[in-house]
């Protein structure tokens, strides 16, 4: 047992060669040590996708639906398609060495590998999660920020990705930095047009008039594992939820908002561009026990 965990995976798709013929589907590697060419596109081109999963008491969670976004993420970019199989192993697998914690996550990665070499790169890496608790219990604050797009982006310019999970982050990042300098934990992103689309990392969830409510996930913004998790919670619960174009307006007139990710779960937002937004702690404390109980 270890406390970080990294798996290599030999063929990450069955549409290409593997990397070694006689080796095993995965291998175990140290994860500190060099492994990824610097000519790999996933490096010098951020030409790959990701997934972050969580896992609660070494076990992963919602695995199957973050392996199909994994997949439809590729399909977006042209990637080989992944081998579901051989991630299934590979996830396990590292979730089975790392030392046992209440919260952990394993993060995939699929690049377009070394440029004409048409091997993919793949890998699986497990590591405990930090303490989630204030954001989850205290809430956290966030600035909404100009995306730069229309919220059709989605349907006028596939090319631009948008609603596909990958490594290219470096816009998300440079908006996170930017909620930091405005004293904010986080951002929300809103569209040229005047739609609210979702966090840097995670998707918002809006509790109007008892109503559970997300942004439509045809707007160019990324569909989510948690988010629709919570929808689950909801449903079971009696309560309606809805996928709907969300302006600034109806954030303002919301009840309760979230931003939901894996990792961090349910995070209630506590105040937006500087204005106090009322939380509702108990029904956060509800989603959060329903997200960390799951079996799948």
């Amino acid at each position: 047992m270890t406390e970080t965990v990294l798996a290599i995976l030999n063929q990450p798709s069955r549409d290409a060669a593997p990397h070694d013929p006689d080796a095993d589907a995965f291998w175990f590697a140290a994860p500190l040590e060099e492994h990824v060419q610097v000519q790999d596109l996933g490096i010098i081109r951020g030409d790959g996708v990701f997934e972050t999963i969580t896992v609660v008491d070494g076990r992963p969670q919602a695995l199957e639906p973050h392996l199909a976004r994994f997949e439809r993420s590729a399909r977006m970019l042209d990637l080989p398609v992944p081998d579901a199989d051989a991630w299934r192993r590979a996830i396990e697998a590292v979730c089975a060495e790392l030392d046992p914690v209440r919260e952990a996550f394993v993060k995939t990665v699929l690049t377009r590998g070394v440029e004409g070499s048409d091997r993919p790169t793949g890998w699986a890496y497990a590591a405990p999660s930090g303490d989630q608790t204030p954001a989850r219990t205290e809430g956290i604050s966030v600035v909404t920020l100009d995306r730069g797009y229309r919220h059709d982006v989605e349907r006028t310019s596939p090319w631009l990705l948008q609603g596909a999970k990958t490594l290219s982050y470096a816009v998300n990042m440079a908006a996170l930095r930017e909620a930091d300098r405005r004293g904010a934990d986080d951002a929300l992103f809103v569209s040229t047009d005047g739609y609210v689309l979702e966090g840097t990392r995670a998707n918002l969830v809006m509790s109007v008039g008892g109503r559970l409510v997300t942004p439509r996930t045809d707007i160019g913004i990324l569909a989510g594992t948690t988010q629709a998790d919570v929808f689950r919670f909801a449903e079971e619960a009696g309560m309606e939820t809805a996928y709907e174009l969300v302006t600034l307006a109806d954030l303002e007139a919301a009840d309760a908002l979230w931003l939901v990710s894996s990792v961090r779960q349910a995070a209630p937002i506590r105040s937006v561009n500087g204005a106090t937004r009322a939380m509702d702690l108990p029904l956060t404390q509800r989603i959060n026990e329903f997200l960390l109980s799951r079996e799948a």
